[in-house]
């Protein structure tokens, strides 16, 4: 049973401290044991071979810097104060998945095409097995690296496919503890994004413009990372979906990825905190709360977040890698979810969606 990751900041992650995704999760560990790497951002999660070993098969893979104003210290240098700037280190990181993939063709690849995707389908099916390449969607994330709406032609021909248009608060929109509704500015990207056919991916997105988005935007929406408010009363940021967001994706048919970190899964998490008070059944809870609100199973998936400044230490007692999602399918099982629903949540909700936003 395949499984697609909606959201991993590898870019990020090789940019700033070079890690190499290509080998595993405890090699990197090994060699990043008591650096900063460590301090700051705990143990990775991600690597080849556990990819291999817990038949991922697909990762939306972001490019992602902040703005200066957010940045988080010395070390931090995928940061912008123009958007001259963050285009820069956007093609960068662009660049760095195209020399990942050219240097280590039998592990990964990027998908631009539903051609591409076929191709490793039918890997899969002749292999009978999910084969060793993992398959990258490239997802931006924040939209400062777009000075114009007429931009967009250029990245969309270097192969992003989704775009979600805040992190922080933009000149598009507010975002994470800033907020705002879109702006004209925003509209303009919205509409030029929906003529190309660009996946809108509303995560960060300050509730009002995120639901001004799903009332205007002509083309799929998804929130790739997020998790639900309603489970998490008291919480005192707008980073989480309301019901009323969620019901509203459902309706537009899109996808929610589901974060299993645990400060997006017990308030008053911190880091530090033991593990073991947050189980994967706190997962299974908002992953069942969005079925039970959509009536199926067909809008919910995973969007882990993996590697997007934390690590091991802040997920749940029971992750120990990215392998370890397979844990959720006897899970899921037991809760009474059918085979066919189980392989739509753990991968086939995305790949349909990833069917539809892809050329030819």
């Amino acid at each position: 049973m395949f499984i697609i990751d909606a959201h991993e900041d590898l870019a990020w992650n090789m940019a700033t401290f070079g890690r190499d995704y290509s080998t595993s999760a405890s090699t990197i560990r090994s060699k990043e044991a008591s650096s900063i790497v460590q301090e700051q951002c705990e143990d990775t999660l991600l690597g080849w071979e556990d990819y291999k070993r817990g038949e991922v098969w697909m990762v939306f893979s972001t490019l992602f810097a902040s703005p200066v104003r957010r940045k988080i210290g010395d070390w931090d240098n995928q940061c912008y104060s123009t958007t001259a700037e963050a285009s820069i280190l956007y093609r960068q990181q662009l660049n760095s998945y195209r020399r990942l993939c050219e240097q280590n063709p039998d592990k990964f690849r990027l998908l631009d095409t539903i051609a591409d995707v076929t191709d490793l389908l039918d890997n899969r099916r002749n292999r009978g097995t999910i084969g060793s390449v993992v398959g990258l969607v490239v997802l931006m994330e924040g939209g400062e690296a777009i000075g114009h709406p007429s931009e967009l032609d250029e990245w969309w021909g270097a192969g992003v496919r989704i775009i979600g248009p805040a992190w922080a608060g933009t000149r598009f929109c507010g975002g994470t503890g800033e907020p705002g509704g879109l702006t004209e500015e925003g509209f303009a990207l919205l509409d030029s994004m929906g003529d190309l056919g660009f996946c809108l991916d509303i995560s960060h997105m300050d509730e009002q413009a995120a639901l001004q988005a799903l009332d205007n935007y002509s083309g799929l929406v998804i929130a790739s990372h997020a998790n639900v408010k309603s489970l998490l009363e008291g919480i005192a940021n707008n980073r989480h979906l309301s019901d009323q967001v969620i019901r509203m994706l459902i309706q537009r048919d899109g996808m929610i990825g589901i974060v299993p970190v645990n400060n997006f899964l017990k308030v008053g998490w911190k880091r530090g905190d033991p593990r073991e008070e947050v189980p994967l059944d706190s997962v299974m809870a908002h992953i069942d709360y969005i079925c039970q609100l959509a009536g199926d199973a067909y809008h919910v998936g995973f969007g882990t977040d993996f590697d997007g400044g934390f690590g091991v230490q802040s997920a749940p007692e029971g992750i120990d890698t990215i392998a370890d999602l397979q844990k959720f399918i006897p899970l899921l099982s037991n809760k009474g979810y059918s085979q066919e629903d189980v392989q739509a949540i753990m991968g086939g909700n995305w790949l349909s969606k990833v069917q539809h936003v892809l050329p030819e």
